[in-house]
């Protein structure tokens, strides 16, 4: 039965417990430096922790995972996910990155907001929802590299776990669904001259040459809008040519950053750029295409019926990589990820258990 009441959950989990818990277990994952692709101590306590809470798991590299009880493949899977990597403290911290601190409402810490309040507070309601007999499966996932799109990440892992129907992705979207998310391709251009002499009528200038792509990147627009992600938006972010100031440069290169949307695959993208540019193009990965989920879904349904708006994420995270259907929603702001003093509000947390219980209790699939 649908429980359309946004309170339910209070009365039936002990939600200040759920929320101490999650902010308990955040506190001490902030005090253990997570960097990409060097998550192994997080991973540690995360797993030594969740064996504690008397869960069986498993792990590849630094990826941790746990069923729920009583598995059952006959039934639907949901994906509990969210990522224990961070990326490097940015300059202008005015406090320790690594030492957890409350003030003023506020849990400071990196990767407080990105996204350890998600790994931590999906963790409490997976424990709590094992406890009550629901009409699916569980699989909780703190996966690893998401902030590098690594391929020691949730890749090596989805391939591992059993067919999974949805999954909720962790990330700070303010509890908000994300339905749809762009995806990211990067393009290495190379383009081609001759050296001379500067001085000369020599060579054929390799920047001259790269700059009508350039213009062609800047001006193109593709054909097809996304209603939730708007257009395909394509970026050149890094050029290079040149050795010395007399020298006609045989070589200009440059990196386009690519936001895609759900209406073209990255490699139809890929073949609409051959076709309109002169340079040499090189993808460096197909593999982080859009993602879109019928708001028609019934998770969906629920949460618009709790009061929650479905919209288009523009950043990435690791549903990039998940050939099922996914929304991306979790406590704290997109805004504050990456940035000097990152924090999470104590009140997003508690706002996060009681409604991932309302949208996950008793939730048909």
């Amino acid at each position: 039965m649908l429980i359309n009441n946004p309170y339910f959950c209070i009365m039936k989990y002990d939600i200040a417990y759920i929320t101490t818990e999650a902010i308990s277990l955040l506190k001490e994952l902030i005090t253990i430096p997570s960097i990409s692709r060097e998550e192994t101590q997080a991973a540690d306590y995360l797993q030594q922790y969740i064996e504690s809470a008397g869960m069986a798991t498993c792990r590849e590299g630094n990826n941790v995972w746990c069923l729920s009880p009583m598995f059952d493949l006959t039934r639907p899977t949901i994906l509990l996910n969210s990522h224990i990597d961070t990326v490097k403290p940015v300059n202008g911290w005015r406090k320790d990155p690594f030492t957890p601190l409350e003030e003023n409402g506020k849990l400071y810490g990196l990767g407080s907001n990105d996204a350890g309040a998600s790994v931590t507070t999906l963790l409490q309601v997976f424990l709590q929802l094992c406890r009550n007999p629901q009409s699916y499966n569980l699989i909780y996932l703190a996966s690893c590299e998401e902030e590098v799109s690594g391929a020691n990440g949730i890749e090596c892992v989805l391939k591992q776990l059993p067919p999974i129907t949805f999954a909720i992705v962790g990330e700070p979207t303010e509890m908000q669904p994300a339905i749809a998310e762009k995806g990211l391709m990067v393009l290495d251009v190379t383009a081609q001259g001759r050296a001379g002499h500067a001085a000369r009528e020599e060579g054929v200038n390799a920047i001259y040459k790269a700059l009508d792509d350039i213009v062609w990147f800047r001006d193109y627009k593709f054909k097809n809008v996304s209603p939730l992600l708007g257009p395909v938006k394509m970026s050149v972010t890094v050029i290079n040519a040149g050795t010395q100031h007399n020298v006609v440069p045989d070589r200009c290169t440059f990196v386009v950053d690519v936001r895609s949307n759900e209406l073209y695959s990255n490699e139809d993208i890929y073949a609409e750029i051959k076709k309109n540019i002169k340079s040499d193009v090189r993808a460096r990965s197909f593999r982080l295409n859009s993602s879109h989920i019928d708001e028609g879904h019934p998770f969906v349904q629920r949460a618009i019926r709790l009061g929650r708006t479905p919209f288009g994420s523009p950043t990435l995270s690791d549903q990039a990589l998940m050939p099922f259907p996914s929304v991306k929603i979790g406590p704290g702001r997109s805004s504050r990820s990456h940035t000097a003093d990152e924090y999470i509000m104590l009140k997003e947390i508690e706002e996060a258990a009681k409604l991932y219980l309302d949208l996950l209790d008793g939730l048909t699939i």
